[in-house]
């Protein structure tokens, strides 16, 4: 099964970007994992990342004709951006919401609304990096 890991804006700094809430792994070093943990969960993974919120609605309308699975980190989208609700309402493979901070316990009131959830099979909050080795086994398990 191939799999798209999506990740939206800042998530590109990761390493460098607040250390203490998001971890130190930078985000090359999380695409090569998600592919090691793909592979070794038969599943053909391709991780992307992007801070344009209209690149990101294209790669979801691709995954949508070609039903694609989808873990998605829409970060800050997540929490206001209706134009990525559409766009994860139209897929048809399943969708997983990963976040690596835990957004319903951050002290940002905002964040405690997800736009990608209502669409979502299943999301993984509060687990770092390791969050999306569990939102691909949950793919894998066919959630």
């Amino acid at each position: 099964m191939k799999v798209l890991v999506l990740n939206g804006p800042n998530l590109g700094r990761l390493g460098r970007r607040q250390p203490e809430i998001y971890g130190t792994t930078t985000h090359a070093e999380l695409a090569h994992r998600c592919v090691e943990w793909g592979r070794d969960l038969g599943l053909d993974v391709e991780v992307r990342q992007t801070n344009h919120e209209g690149v990101l609605l294209d790669w979801l309308n691709a995954a949508a004709d070609d039903r694609t699975a989808v873990v998605l980190n829409a970060a800050a989208w997540t929490h206001y951006s209706y134009a990525i609700y559409d766009a994860c309402a139209q897929l048809e493979a399943p969708l997983v919401e990963v976040h690596i901070s835990d957004p319903s316990q951050r002290p940002e009131e905002f964040r405690h609304t997800s736009v990608v959830s209502p669409h979502a099979v299943d999301v993984v909050a509060g687990h770092g990096i390791d969050g999306y080795r569990i939102a691909l086994e949950r793919l894998a398990a066919g959630a």
